[in-house]
């Protein structure tokens, strides 16, 4: 096990959560189960934990009933994304039954918050030229799903003599 783990608290659905998460993300799997015994909190049978892997990273998620506690904005897993297909890809998969919110964020159907950024976008924001990386900036705050090429479109029209179309020498868009 890592050394931190998130351990996601829901109600009852920790089961239908994982089996949801480990159908978007790749080279991802359920690693141990623990049932609630007789005499338990929960119906004796039924999933505790499911300690699983999405991606290479673990997760404990947890049936702990009722508690009213929820997941919300101030906890989030970004999702870094090499591509804007694979943006896309968990982007559309994760606000399906969720809700999409903004600057890349959204909402699945459990309330977990998730970003989906694309790689590029670091190096955008931290350019050494602070104009470019104010229009990227600017871009990304009017945006709901992150468009990497948009955003680098954005940041390169700052560029003195550069056509409004945004292609860089070398690089398409």
């Amino acid at each position: 096990m890592q050394k931190i783990t998130p351990f996601l608290w829901f109600d009852d659905q920790a089961e239908e959560a994982v089996n949801f998460y480990l159908s978007v993300f790749p080279n991802s799997r359920v690693l141990e189960v623990a049932r609630y015994a007789e005499g338990g909190p929960g119906p004796a049978g039924t999933v505790m934990t499911i300690r699983f892997e999405l991606d290479g990273n673990e997760f404990v998620a947890l049936n702990g009933g009722p508690a009213h506690y929820g997941f919300d904005e101030s906890v989030s897993f970004m999702v870094d994304c090499s591509t804007g297909d694979e943006v896309d890809h968990y982007w559309s998969a994760l606000t399906d039954g969720g809700e999409e919110i903004a600057c890349g964020w959204l909402k699945d159907r459990f309330g977990l918050r998730w970003q989906i950024v694309p790689s590029e976008l670091r190096s955008l924001l931290s350019d050494p030229d602070p104009q470019r990386a104010k229009m990227a900036m600017d871009a990304m705050m009017t945006m709901t799903k992150l468009d990497i090429s948009a955003l680098r479109a954005a940041a390169l029209r700052s560029r003195p003599g550069n056509s409004s179309n945004g292609a860089e020498p070398g690089k398409s868009t």
